[in-house]
């Protein structure tokens, strides 16, 4: 196959396919809001922080009262027991009864104490089956506390963790969002760039075949060496090797940016160079301001602070352990069910169950030691951490505006470069220069477009990692998340 039929060819396939399948075409931002809609890591972070909400709930449950129905029915019971007489003797005796028990009780946990204050009424029901006997024992009511004694309060140091975790990961979610726009970003531009240098394999095989014919005719008439002849015929190989590999690459990046978007059509996809870049100012004190009153990270900082206080005090409180339990209510018991709730008695119950360990080799101190230099370690890593936040949101406003100048330099370059090349394929055509110098014109030109793109990928990249570090877009002046 000839050149020429191979340009043909190649024009034939793409018409073919353009007319067999429908085009999409996509800006950045079409491609972002797809990637927030649909992408599996859309479906996950959103699946992330539903769980999380549930999680929120469940504390929210473990303050208000729990009502309960538990019981036995019926308890039935068949067996032989051993029975000592007054004798000494023993003998086995068959048994056979009914123990039966219903009981309705409400629990509310005391936040404030960590004990728990319950009310219940309960029947039991006893039938002696050999002996044809019934026995009813009800409790009205029964009023129970069950309160440790300068224990660890799991309730109390809750309510200052777990509103903190729920608020932390609403922020995480859209920290989330954020940084899957980023990542839409990036498969993006490796699309992008698969098309543009597409493009530009396609413009370059068309330009150099048709260079290729001309120093032909000049070789064939004496003008030009064979030399050069075979240099552009090297080019147009090379060109033609250009083009096979960027349609390889055009599928390749189109099947992972369908992958990410999680698009399902089979249309092709053409994008749109986002060449317009929005104008603002950052201010320094503006990025960290709005980083430390948004991000989730403040928030874990700050959770991960009252953690490291509250395992100290489990540590110092878990060696003495002491119960007070007690109870008030009406019970009685009756042969007959019509009186089972007659004429109830009080029924009164204190208990205080303590555990003091008198000689533990140290355990106890070794827990508390052991937990207040993790609370020390735990300050010096936030701090840390800290440090390293603010650092990485200095560097980025600072780049910001590198990454801008540099994105002008780079379209001026483009143009320039464009402009030369045209200037150069029009003086070759003349013969006022040779084919050497149109080469490095043609490679500066490509040069010059990959390197503008390449420009524009940095500066929204890093656009969306502000945002993602700030909730805050700074192009809109408006707060990506609000707290409730």
């Amino acid at each position: 196959m000839n050149k020429v039929a191979f340009i043909l060819f190649c024009f034939v396939c793409i018409a073919f396919s353009a007319n067999g399948q429908n085009v999409t075409t996509l800006s950045l931002f079409d491609v972002i809001e797809l990637s927030k809609e649909q992408s599996p890591s859309a479906k996950q972070a959103e699946t992330r922080v539903k769980n999380r909400y549930w999680q929120y709930r469940l504390y929210k449950s473990n303050y208000n009262p729990q009502l309960a129905l538990s019981g036995n029915l019926p308890g039935y019971n068949r067996d032989y027991f051993g029975n000592v007489l007054d004798d000494g003797t023993m003998i086995f005796q068959e048994r056979e009864q009914i123990n039966s028990l219903l009981n309705l009780g409400m629990e509310q946990p005391i936040a404030f104490t960590g004990g728990t204050v319950s009310i219940n009424s309960n029947l039991n029901y006893f039938a002696d089956l050999n002996r044809d006997e019934d026995r009813f024992n009800s409790t009205l009511v029964n009023i129970r506390l069950n309160q440790p004694l300068f224990g660890y309060n799991s309730l109390k140091w809750d309510k200052r963790t777990e509103p903190l975790r729920y608020e932390e990961s609403k922020r995480s979610f859209v920290e989330e969002m954020e940084f899957i726009s980023r990542e839409a970003v990036r498969y993006f531009f490796d699309y992008l760039d698969a098309q543009i240098n597409l493009q530009i394999a396609e413009t370059n095989l068309f330009n150099t075949d048709t260079i290729y014919r001309i120093e032909e005719g000049r070789y064939n008439i004496g003008t030009t060496s064979k030399d050069k002849l075979l240099q552009v015929e090297l080019q147009l190989l090379r060109s033609e090797q250009d083009v096979t590999q960027a349609h390889l690459d055009m599928q390749t990046s189109s099947q992972k940016l369908r992958a990410y978007l999680g698009l399902k059509t089979s249309d092709t996809l053409h994008l749109i160079l986002p060449d317009h870049i929005p104008e603002f100012d950052i201010l320094m004190q503006d990025a960290l301001m709005y980083a430390k009153l948004n991000r989730s990270d403040y928030i874990a900082f700050e959770r991960s602070r009252i953690e490291s206080q509250r395992d100290v005090e489990r540590a110092r409180k878990q060696r003495f352990q002491t119960t007070l339990v007690a109870s008030y209510g009406l019970n009685t018991a009756s042969d007959d069910f019509s009186d089972a709730y007659s004429n109830p008695n009080d029924q009164q119950r204190v208990d205080i169950g303590l555990v003091v360990p008198i000689l533990d080799w140290g355990r106890n101190k070794a827990r508390i030691e052991t937990a207040l230099a993790n609370q020390q370690l735990n300050e010096f890593v936030l701090d840390q951490d800290i440090q390293n936040f603010e650092q990485e949101i200095i560097t980025l406003v600072r780049q910001f505006e590198v990454l801008r100048n540099q994105m002008r330099i780079a379209k001026k370059s483009d143009e320039v470069a464009e402009e030369r090349y045209t200037v150069s394929q029009n003086r070759y055509l003349t013969g006022k220069v040779d084919i050497t110098n149109l080469n490095i014109a043609l490679s500066e030109k490509d040069a010059a477009k990959r390197s503008y793109n390449k420009a524009l990928r940095d500066f929204w990249i890093a656009y969306f990692d502000l945002r993602r570090l700030t909730l805050y877009d700074f192009a809109n002046k408006e707060l990506l998340y609000t707290p409730e």
